[in-house]
């Protein structure tokens, strides 16, 4: 026995032996999994908010010049509760006012005003304009509407977690990274048919069992890391049928970009009717089966 001991110390000395390579590799891979348990926690906690996309109610239009608001039928813009009548939101341009109901205790911003200027999402944080647990504020998609979230929304209420695979280390892949030309942009459809143009900062290439794909990555100079929207052969079946949205780990460096798969997440769309999410293009949509992330939140 005594030379298989003096060879083991041998090799813990030499650093020949294997089973500390294997540990460490271990300990890695379980320092990863507990990074993306407290990853999908936070995505959780976001979810859950009170003030979340999970809160969404409703969505109404609005028409140049004056846009009654409440929850009496007869209004031009329908609050789903709250007072019969919230007050008037004036559109002229881009100019956006409102004047709540007098006496009906809403507020902007969490103070009483007798009129405001309402600031939308294009332009800034949205100014907020609240009765009890219901709110809306205003959007700029190609023309304004009013978002409306209910802090004891059905859905809200309803939600547990979010089914997602298991969390598998050999999604998480570095790629080749190839930059577009200064100030390239494409075309980016969302749910209701508007186009706009997205800032296009490159693409992302990278294999999966042998064989190569490439997704198109959106972002600036100044962005902190890249954002994806694709499809896949899951799509439809196991996970959301109009794609999923994924950030890069960071930014590109020496050509070089990380892209985690278990942290591709479903669009708000995927669990409420009121969203504007944004769809693939059709260089996103991967001829791949990507099982990782958040699968499909409900048939």
């Amino acid at each position: 026995m005594k030379p298989l001991i003096h060879l083991v110390t041998a090799a813990i000395l030499t650093g020949s032996m294997t089973l500390p390579t294997h540990a460490a590799a271990n300990e890695g891979e379980a320092d990863y999994i507990a990074h993306m348990q407290q990853w999908r926690q936070a995505r959780h906690e976001r979810l859950s908010d009170p003030d979340g996309w999970m809160t969404l109610v409703g969505m109404e239009w609005l028409e140049e010049g004056e846009n009654s608001v409440g929850s009496a039928e007869s209004n031009s813009a329908c609050i789903p509760g709250g007072p019969a009548s919230w007050g008037t939101v004036y559109l002229s341009g881009d100019e956006i006012r409102y004047v709540p109901a007098p006496n009906s205790g809403i507020t902007v911003d969490g103070e009483s005003h007798k009129e405001a200027v309402l600031v939308p999402d294009n332009k800034g944080t949205p100014t907020v304009v609240r009765s009890g647990d219901l709110s809306f504020y205003v959007i700029f998609r190609e023309s304004y509407a009013l978002r409306i979230k209910d802090r004891k929304a059905p859905n809200l209420l309803a939600y547990e977690k979010m089914p997602a695979y298991d969390i598998q280390p050999d999604w998480r892949i570095e790629g080749r990274f190839e930059h577009a030309e200064q100030g390239a942009v494409m075309e980016i459809a969302n749910v209701l048919g508007q186009v706009s143009e997205t800032p296009l900062f490159g693409t992302f290439h990278f294999e999966r069992d042998g064989a190569p794909y490439s997704l198109l990555a959106l972002g600036t100079d100044d962005s902190s890391d890249l954002w994806f929207i694709f499809a896949d052969k899951t799509s439809g079946r196991e996970t959301y049928g109009a794609g999923r949205f994924l950030y890069s780990d960071g930014m590109p460096e020496d050509g070089k970009l990380v892209v985690d798969f278990n942290k591709a997440y479903n669009p708000p769309c995927a669990y409420n009717d009121y969203s504007t999410c944004s769809l693939p293009p059709q260089q996103n949509r991967l001829r791949l089966a990507v099982r990782a992330g958040e699968m499909k939140y409900h048939d």
